[in-house]
């Protein structure tokens, strides 16, 4: 097979970047290429280049291994391109949980919709765009971006409307669900089949089946409410999939947010959600493990490099879709996923332009999607409220429109369950002056929200919302992570 480059913007995102590159290793054709690792954080960009290296080295591959903080040298001659970028880092993600909470919006996670996911678009697409721009410049001809960076849908749809680049999103809700549903039912993954479609992190499950046959609504219910781990961790799932009937990709947490009914009174959002992992629903829970998986990191990164020397025999490939779509797109053998694309008439009643997330099958030809789907009437209700948020904030990053991003955020539906628009207003405009050195498209906007923040219409309160939990030390990670080992082990030792 021809030599061919493969680049990672944002590969400092060192657990991530390290999975991606060793499924991509995994598919024999793809020994003798070039991963071009990129980021602006040069001391995290060394630690994963030391740690991809260290993999080609110790498996003989031919490999060859670059890293530079100018993406612009990295996209060179790059046939695909990955991104897996969160502009203004955990500095600015903290202000997209911190900020909210003062005018009562308590997210979980902050990244897709909502308050925070809206500013953390605002961010990510003034960069998409620049990529985009490099892309076309200086990349391979016909490039393909892959997409990975949050807000999902925002991010994709500015690169197809704005940037001029053929581009996919990629998620891993669908498998992790998928698994989950397996897992509930009490059967192995390989022999449920799924067919999940809507828009990123609002998919839904449409048909369920087991060696052929069809899983009843009442049965999945079932099989979640009696399942120990599941009927305490995901109360809003399980809520949902009774009123609407389909179960949703989401985790609990995420779906939460998204949804305007179970976090808009604090004194019942510890009904719905559990604080046993950070995903099911806990104040700023992606915040807090972001920032403890970083601190670890930093402190053992000579564990972690110790670790990239085990052999890649051992290693096994992922269902992140990312390999598996440059190998059936290189090599001709087919791959069903489910992708995040425009829609265009793939949903029958989701709107042409939004970005939906649905099933597809990927060859040489591409990425071709099943189409003449049509969504259930609750589950595309809840997807459009999303679509209109989405569009609204798309088109403000674009054009830096402050008003019209007020009232992307004001259609929220879970801000509109809780806010009044003069809160809305205000909120917006404090995030917007928090954030500005990640906002060019708002520079001339900004000293106008600074001068109506002398004078505030609202009153706010600093609160820690429902359920916020400290950020552990990385002594109490490591303390943690040995018991649940120790856990494991006696499980594995008592069933044998």
């Amino acid at each position: 097979m021809p030599a061919l480059k493969i680049t990672i913007i944002g590969a400092g995102s060192v657990g991530f970047t390290k999975k991606l590159v060793s499924d991509i290793l995994k598919v024999t054709e793809f020994e003798d290429i070039e991963i071009a690792l990129t980021d602006i954080n040069a001391h995290n960009l060394d630690m994963v280049a030391q740690i991809i290296r260290r993999i080609v080295d110790v498996n003989g591959l031919k490999t060859t291994v670059t890293h530079t903080t100018v993406r612009r040298k990295a996209l060179e001659g790059a046939r695909y391109v990955m991104n897996c970028v969160r502009i203004g880092g955990l500095e600015a993600f903290a202000d997209d949980i911190r900020i909210p909470l003062k005018y009562g919006v308590d997210q979980c996670v902050g990244d897709t919709i909502c308050a925070g996911g809206i500013l953390y678009g605002q961010r990510g697409i003034s960069a998409m765009l620049d990529f985009c721009k490099d892309i076309r410049e200086v990349a391979e001809p016909g490039a393909l971006l892959l997409n990975y960076a949050n807000p999902m849908v925002m991010m994709t749809w500015a690169a197809i409307n704005h940037g001029g680049v053929k581009t996919v999103g990629l998620c891993h809700g669908v498998q992790n669900g998928h698994r989950q549903i397996a897992r509930a039912l009490g059967v192995p993954m390989e022999e449920t089949d799924i067919i999940c479609s809507g828009i990123n992190h609002q998919t839904w499950y449409l048909d369920i089946r087991h060696n052929g046959r069809q899983i009843s609504k009442d049965e999945l219910i079932a099989a979640f409410e009696r399942h120990p781990v599941f009927s305490v961790q995901e109360k809003v799932r399980i809520d949902v999939l009774k009123r609407f009937g389909f179960y949703s990709t989401e985790s609990n947490g995420h779906l939460s947010e998204y949804l305007p009914w179970y976090r808009k009174r604090p004194e019942e959002i510890m009904n719905w959600i559990s604080t046993d992992e950070w995903i099911h629903g806990e104040t700023g829970g992606y915040l807090r493990y972001t920032t403890e998986n970083r601190n670890w990191f930093e402190t053992d990164f000579p564990m972690f490099l110790d670790e990239a020397g085990k052999p890649l025999s051992t290693y096994e490939r992922t269902d992140e879709h990312a390999s598996h779509i440059l190998e059936a797109l290189e090599t001709g053998r087919v791959y069903r996923g489910h992708f995040n694309v425009k829609n265009g008439g793939v949903i029958k009643n989701l709107p042409a332009d939004c970005i939906i997330e649905s099933p597809g099958f990927v060859d040489r030809f591409g990425i071709n999607m099943v189409e003449g789907i049509t969504l259930p009437d609750a589950t595309a209700a809840t997807c459009s409220a999303s679509v209109n948020v989405q569009r609204m904030s798309v088109k403000a990053a674009i054009t830096g429109d402050v008003e019209l991003l007020k009232q992307a955020v004001l259609h929220d539906p879970l801000v509109g369950a809780i806010c009044t628009p003069d809160e809305v207003w205000q909120m917006v405009d404090e995030m917007l002056v928090a954030q500005a050195q990640w906002l060019p498209q708002y520079a001339d906007a900004i000293p106008a929200a600074k001068e109506r923040l002398k004078n505030p219409k609202v009153k706010t309160r600093e609160w820690e919302g429902a359920a916020r939990l400290k950020v552990r030390s990385v002594e109490e990670m490591r303390d943690a992570d040995a018991r649940k080992k120790g856990k494991t082990d006696l499980g594995k030792r008592v069933m044998s």
